[in-house]
């Protein structure tokens, strides 16, 4: 039986491929369980640094939720709306505190979107193109992107794609802001894994709690993401020593001075 994901360790990046190119990636039942077991295994790797999340070929990085599966199984509409992470891809995903790199080598459609927007950063190959369908296909999200995607690239854009399920290619998305760069297929993995690469070498635990900090201040208001901000830079900055941050920023500057 072929493996629905797979999963490739390497320096402290795991690729993470969704496994299913004959049926464009599609969000089974299966599927769907085996991206959480993969993906709180790795968040309990403390090999792991960074996650990559792709899809198999080049077709598809998921057509989300498997319309046949749908279609021959009672109740399995419920998915749209599942609370559990083993049932829901984007809770799955968020399991992890590390940084996830969604690597979206081809179309993102619908609950394929919903998945690539739970990444923390999105590249795109020229073969991507996103489409939220559900008003075409009569389904309510039930992931967050009615809530996500103004968020990421303003209200009418978010209402022009959802109100006409037209796709919105590579190059647009990037000018956008949805995604923060766009590659040919061939440099996709290699680019993604280069930023993965960088985020590895930020200490684990203060990175979890970044990204914990960012996404915990995007969910509230402004002014609670302040207050948010200041009481753990309060708890934590008061514990680092004027040497360790005379340390760091030597190497900082180190580092700044081979980037060009």
């Amino acid at each position: 039986m072929t493996d629905l994901i797979l999963t490739e360790i390497a320096d402290g990046i795991a690729t993470v491929t969704l496994n299913r190119p004959e049926a464009m990636n599609a969000l089974s039942k299966a599927l769907r369980h085996r991206l959480y077991e993969v993906m709180t295994g790795l968040d309990a790797d403390d090999e792991v640094r960074a996650v990559i999340l792709t899809g198999a070929g080049e077709r598809a990085f998921t057509a989300g939720l498997d319309l046949k599966e749908l279609g021959s199984e009672a109740g399995a509409l419920g998915a749209a709306n599942a609370e559990g992470a083993d049932e829901n891809p984007v809770k799955a995903i968020e399991v992890c505190r590390k940084p996830v790199i969604g690597a979206i080598n081809g179309v993102a459609i619908t609950g394929g979107f919903e998945v690539a927007l739970a990444c923390d950063v999105l590249i795109a190959s020229t073969n991507a193109r996103f489409a939220d369908t559900h008003a075409r296909v009569g389904i309510v999200p039930g992931w967050g992107l009615s809530q996500k995607l103004s968020r990421m690239i303003g209200i009418s854009r978010a209402k022009e794609l959802s109100f006409t399920g037209n796709f919105l290619d590579a190059e647009t998305a990037e000018r956008w802001g949805l995604v923060n760069r766009v590659v040919a297929p061939d440099q996709l993995l290699p680019e993604a894994r280069r930023i993965a690469a960088d985020m590895a070498t930020i200490d684990p635990a203060f990175l979890a709690q970044y990204k914990a900090l960012i996404d915990e201040g995007y969910a509230a208001s402004f002014g609670e993401g302040l207050a948010i901000e200041h009481k753990l830079s309060s708890a934590k900055n008061s514990a680092v020593s004027p040497e360790e941050v005379e340390a760091r920023r030597t190497a900082v500057q180190a580092r700044g001075r081979t980037q060009g």
